[in-house]
């Protein structure tokens, strides 16, 4: 054997080497690209059922929000009547002030009448009383 046929048979042997790793290496690639494949598959199905799930809770989310607001529309007067009597209070309040005022005024001056009233009385006594003494 010359060394070229050596220089020959050593290429070859490393040319076998390289395709049997070569070889190893698409293999594992397959099987790894096979479990990606079976992946995807389990995530696309997961999705799909998630998907499904997600358009349940939003009609059911949206039958929702329909019936609070007609619950709203149906409460809605109880509340502007609550506030409406919340102003009738209010100006029954200040209207009872106002005649409590006025109650009081009157109060007064009947009190300053009533006294000299009696003051008049006292007079007229004291007039009489002395008249019919003279």
């Amino acid at each position: 054997m010359t060394a070229g046929q050596v220089a020959g048979l050593i290429a070859a042997i490393a040319f076998l080497i390289l395709v049997f790793f070569i070889g190893a290496f698409l293999m594992k690639m397959t099987r790894t690209l096979g479990e990606v494949n079976k992946s995807v598959k389990t995530m696309t199905e997961d999705l799909d059922v998630i998907s499904k799930h997600a358009e349940d809770i939003l009609a059911n989310a949206n039958t929702l929000l329909d019936d609070v607001n007609h619950k709203v529309a149906t409460i809605d007067p109880v509340f502007k009547a609550a506030a409406d009597l919340g102003t009738s209070v209010s100006e029954l309040n200040s209207a009872t002030h106002h005649l409590t005022g006025k109650v009081k005024s009157t109060a007064k001056r009947t009190a300053t009448t009533s006294l000299f009233a009696k003051l008049g009385e006292s007079v007229v006594n004291a007039y009489r009383g002395r008249k019919n003494k003279d």
